[in-house]
């Protein structure tokens, strides 16, 4: 991306918490042409609003946000909504993003793309090389179609019209603007607001889903953000010497994982919680692994910077102002 702070950068998904960070890391570095829309204003399922948002805009870059997303009870219990969502939003964003001469895009995509049992730490190549995770598979199954169709038009268009969109792909991300919704959120700010609730009723005990023992990843969601933005800026041909046309898209990751059982206990020491932590193993875990090999986009000289701990103080400190 060139460092023409005036060009007009269009952020799908600006209320999101990706999307806030990736506002927020733009201002900070002098772009202040940011254009976005709030879903009441632009609902981005639907074609002709979209189409009429990009003919009256034209913004020069997109960074593509926007999401429908949620935990494991989520996707469990809307399945057609993420996988109809998703999809709608993504056809519509590229596609009218290409009709309207915007030649960069990054496509924000998940970790969930991967098959459930694929081998650790899981690198780009694994894509499509076994099945997915059930729980969330609609969803993984949108993010996948949305890698491919920026492929496809990198693809058919990019000698043509210089095309150039691209794909990263986060794993589990936490802090500033994340969903503390008591069902429909992610495990760590589920785990903040239930330790923080149990601190706050002096509760003895805190009982978390499943055995403790799946392993994550965690990155906090302003090193996203900065990531998102150095891929972004990649020249084309550095970009190039470390992705294939047909295999683009690039992880983005801590480097390091923890199980569930060490991270209830440092989000327990994040929010101060006094009591005992149990796991109930009747409820599900999810898949046993999730480990990014980030290896692809240390090589190009990016690495993150904010550890779990450290996060997760701010994500409480966060969670608190609210």
């Amino acid at each position: 991306m060139s460092k023409n702070l005036n060009q007009k950068i269009y952020v799908a998904g600006h209320r999101g918490m990706v999307g806030s960070s990736i506002v927020r890391n733009l201002q900070a570095k002098g772009y202040s042409n940011i254009v976005s829309r709030t879903h009441a204003e632009l609902d981005l399922t639907n074609q002709a609003a979209v189409q009429a948002f990009f003919e009256s805009e034209k913004p020069d870059q997109v960074y593509l946000a926007a999401a429908k997303v949620g935990g494991i009870h989520a996707n469990n219990t809307f399945p057609a909504e993420f996988i109809y969502d998703n999809l709608m939003v993504q056809n519509n964003v590229i596609h009218q993003a290409f009709t309207h001469g915007v030649k960069k895009l990054l496509f924000l995509g998940s970790s969930c793309i991967y098959p459930k049992l694929a081998p650790q730490p899981m690198s780009e190549d694994a894509l499509l090389t076994g099945k997915l995770e059930p729980t969330n598979e609609p969803y993984a199954v949108a993010k996948i179609a949305g890698i491919k169709m920026c492929e496809s038009y990198n693809r058919q268009y990019g000698a043509s019209h210089g095309v150039d969109y691209r794909s990263v792909m986060p794993t589990n991300l936490y802090g500033p603007g994340d969903n503390y919704h008591p069902e429909n959120s992610h495990v760590i700010p589920a785990l903040i607001r239930r330790f923080h609730e149990a601190k706050v009723a002096n509760a003895p005990e805190v009982v978390i889903w499943g055995t403790g023992t799946p392993r994550r990843e965690f990155l906090y969601v302003d090193d996203m953000a900065g990531a998102s933005i150095f891929v972004m800026q990649l020249d084309k041909a550095t970009y190039d010497s470390q992705t294939e046309p047909m295999q683009s898209h690039i992880n983005v990751g801590y480097g390091s994982d923890v199980t569930i059982a060490e991270l209830a206990k440092s989000v327990g020491t994040a929010v101060g919680y006094q009591g005992t932590i149990s796991f109930d193993a009747t409820k599900p875990d999810g898949a046993p692994r999730k480990w990014m090999d980030s290896g692809r986009l240390n090589r190009l000289g990016w690495k993150a910077a904010v550890d779990l701990e450290q996060g997760l103080q701010k994500a409480y400190q966060e969670f608190q102002s609210r």
